[in-house]
C-alpha cells in the first residue's frame, strides 16, 4: 500500500506527515468507525475488509515514520522496577519503614508479655524455696 493511500484512508490529507501520536489516534477511530462486530452478518464481510485495509494503512505508517527517522518514534525500552517515586523525588524511606519496626516491635512486646505470664504460672504452680532458684 502506498503512502498517499494509508493517509487517505485513515483521513489525513495525502501531502501530510502526520506524527506516530495522530496516526494512532486516527487509526482508532477508524476501527471504531468500521469494527466488523458493529455491524450486521449481511454487512460484515465489506467491514472485515474495510477493517483489513485500515489496518494494513496504519501499520504502512507506522513502517514509514520508523523507516524515515521520526523523532517521534523510539525503540525504547522502559522496565520500572522497585518502589515508585513521586516526581522523581527518593520517595520516603520512613514511610516504607515505619509498618515493619510496628511488626517487629509488636512480636517482641507480645512475646515478652507471653514470656512473662507463662514464668509467673510456673511460679506459682511450683513454688521454690531455694534463694538461687527462681
Amino acid at each position: 500500500m502506498q503512502g498517499d493511500e494509508a493517509r487517505a484512508l485513515l483521513g489525513f490529507p495525502p501531502d501530510s506527515r502526520p506524527t506516530l501520536s495522530q496516526v494512532k489516534a486516527a487509526y482508532r477511530t477508524k476501527v471504531w468507525e468500521s469494527h466488523p462486530d458493529l455491524f450486521p452478518t449481511q454487512e460484515k464481510p465489506h467491514a472485515e475488509s474495510k477493517f483489513k485495509l485500515i489496518s494494513e494503512a496504519y501499520s504502512c505508517l507506522l513502517s514509514g515514520a520508523r523507516g524515515e527517522g521520526s523523532a517521534s518514534v523510539t525503540n525504547v525500552r522502559v522496565v520500572r522496577t522497585g518502589v515508585p517515586r513521586a516526581q522523581g523525588r527518593r520517595g520516603n524511606p520512613a514511610l516504607i519503614r515505619v509498618p515493619f519496626l510496628f511488626i517487629i516491635l509488636g512480636t517482641v512486646v507480645l512475646g515478652g508479655l507471653n514470656a512473662a505470664r507463662a514464668y509467673k504460672k510456673q511460679k506459682q504452680a511450683y513454688p521454690s524455696h531455694h534463694p538461687f532458684l527462681p
